[in-house]
């Protein structure tokens, strides 16, 4: 089945795009959720309409992601936990604990856009990568802290 997207899905293509799918993904996910609309033949010559409002809007989010770029750089978040002997942590700091603590400083992030390899396991400062847009990522600064 074609569609045309109306948001950015990360391993299928771009706003605007018409793709082709398997016609269960479009049915009972893609189309309920409003992420695309059915390739029909209206639908496709609205493409170029339609392509204009998605430009501005892609725009816009980009240029409010750039600046929550810069603001987040100037963030540290800083996480207590206990720690045993050679500072190993009693258990992780993952992307949702990351997540809360900048919430917590303002920032809504979703843990989904927090890029970790592994969850965080000792004691250390890191540099962590924010995913905010396509091509616009954050640095944060977090410490990991013992708690006493």
């Amino acid at each position: 089945m074609q569609i045309i997207l109306q948001e950015d899905i990360e391993k299928l293509g771009t706003r605007g795009q018409v793709v082709e799918v398997a016609d269960g993904y479009a049915r009972n996910y893609l189309l309920p959720r409003k992420l695309a609309i059915e390739a029909s033949a209206g639908n496709v010559k609205r493409l170029e309409k339609i392509r204009t409002v998605l430009a501005k809007r892609t725009a816009n989010e980009k240029g409010g992601a750039e600046k929550l770029a810069e603001l987040l750089a100037a963030v540290s978040v800083k996480l207590k936990r206990k720690s045993g002997e050679n500072d190993q942590l009693f258990g992780s700091v993952t992307a949702a604990d990351i997540s809360e603590a900048l919430a917590a400083q303002g920032f809504n992030i979703d843990k989904r856009k927090i890029e970790l390899a592994d969850p965080i396991k000792l004691i250390g400062e890191y540099q962590v990568t924010a995913k905010l847009y396509q091509d616009v990522a954050a640095a944060i600064k977090v410490v990991v802290e013992r708690e006493t």
